[in-house]
């Protein structure tokens, strides 16, 4: 099994900063698309920033600017830096991987979804 864990979130007042971590493991092959997305409280989810693999990004207008997503490869691990923030990031955020992986006897291409970390912006 592949599993996305994710740490960092937490309260913040407005204006600070947080850094969003999460790690894959499992008997990954590689992971292409990594992402990060939010839930706020009554609202759909958003995609907040992607990466490829080659380290191309992609950003939710509302965070250019403000947010950086980095990947370290060699650890499987994913960076959300968040700096300058607003009442209106405060969310559940959520990682995201397309990996080539192993399940049992079958070698597939997996979507997989981290548990969430709360962010709270708020003074």
């Amino acid at each position: 099994q592949v599993q996305l864990v994710e740490s960092g979130g937490g309260l913040v007042q407005p204006g600070g900063s947080l850094r969003l971590s999460c790690a894959a493991s499992g008997s990954i092959l590689s992971i292409n698309a990594m992402g990060w997305y939010r839930q706020a409280p009554g609202k759909e989810r958003e995609l907040v920033a992607t990466v490829t693999s080659g380290g191309s990004t992609d950003y939710l207008d509302s965070v250019k600017g403000r947010f950086s997503i980095s990947r370290d490869n060699a650890k499987n691990t994913l960076y959300l830096q968040m700096n300058s923030l607003k009442p209106e990031d405060t969310a559940v955020y959520f990682c995201n991987a397309d990996t080539v992986a192993i399940r049992g006897t079958v070698i597939g291409k997996f979507t997989v979804w981290g548990q969430g970390t709360q962010v709270t912006v708020s003074s």
